[in-house]
């Protein structure tokens, strides 16, 4: 028998076997549906953190206390409840900037971190311009920064990165948000 007549004995037969169609079909299913899984749960999971991140500054800008360091603590204790991380892994940030006239620009009032992250400086505000809005003088601005690590379900090209969320906010009952240093 030559190969081109097997080849199309082989296109001509119209029989089917259920079980032979299912091997053939059943992995590429199963590879899909990891694939969208885990693409579905990375932007899942970003959502969250920027959700989580947009709490913890309400919850700031609602302040008429002085924000005190277990206050802090306690803020990203509160992130990785609502972003159900739990590990050490995610880092909070807070810088309190303020607007001014005579210096053209925000200024950091106060910063403080929580993990890995070093707090802001003046130093560093020229890689926010263009982030933050245009400010009065003596205008307050509230920024809050997470990091979280996400390592997807599946190994489907898709390899462990970190959650970057960003929001700003004003206070909204206090001209001011004042951090409290520790006696």
């Amino acid at each position: 028998m030559r190969l081109p007549s097997f080849l199309s004995r082989f296109a001509r037969d119209s029989r089917g076997f259920v079980n032979v169609e299912a091997v053939i079909v059943f992995p590429a299913l199963l590879f899909l549906f990891g694939v969208g899984w885990t693409y579905f749960d990375a932007f899942r999971q970003q959502a969250v953190n920027q959700k989580a991140n947009y709490v913890i500054g309400d919850m700031l800008s609602r302040e008429t206390e002085a924000i005190t360091p277990d206050y802090l603590t306690n803020a990203r204790h509160l992130l990785r409840h609502l972003t159900k991380t739990g590990g050490a892994d995610s880092d909070l940030r807070i810088t309190i900037v303020q607007y001014s006239d005579s210096y053209g620009g925000w200024r950091v009032s106060w910063s403080q971190q929580r993990g890995d992250y070093p707090s802001l400086s003046d130093a560093d505000m020229p890689a926010y311009a263009d982030k933050l809005p245009s400010g009065v003088n003596g205008e307050q601005l509230i920024l809050v920064e997470t990091w979280d690590s996400y390592s997807p379900v599946f190994s489907v090209g898709l390899d462990a990165f970190e959650i970057r969320t960003y929001s700003f906010t004003r206070p909204r009952y206090a001209p001011q948000v004042v951090f409290e240093q520790p006696a």
